[in-house]
């Protein structure tokens, strides 16, 4: 019984540890976006790895499929155009 016990123990930990991880990305996303010289760069994103919504969700990191054109990140300005696919968003 005490080694199922610790393999909870262990994976509540683990647990923990991962949502202070989320979370501290989702915070520095945020920051990025009131950051001057920053740009909004669609087409380039990761699955799950978007800021903020496009496609009918509302939330960061909700992106379904990798380089989806209408999913966007934050990046320095200038660096979109340099990259495959890479599309700047304007407001």
């Amino acid at each position: 019984m005490k080694n199922v016990t610790t393999k909870a123990i262990v994976a509540t930990a683990l647990t923990g540890v991962l949502a202070a991880g989320i979370g501290a990305v989702v915070n520095n996303r945020e920051a990025l976006a009131g950051q001057e010289g920053m740009e909004k760069c669609a087409g380039i994103v990761k699955k799950g790895m978007n800021d903020c919504g496009a496609n009918g969700h509302d939330c960061a990191g909700k992106a379904e499929i990798d380089g989806d054109a209408n999913e966007w990140i934050y990046v320095p300005e200038g660096t979109c155009n340099k990259i495959v696919d890479g599309r700047v968003v304007t407001d």
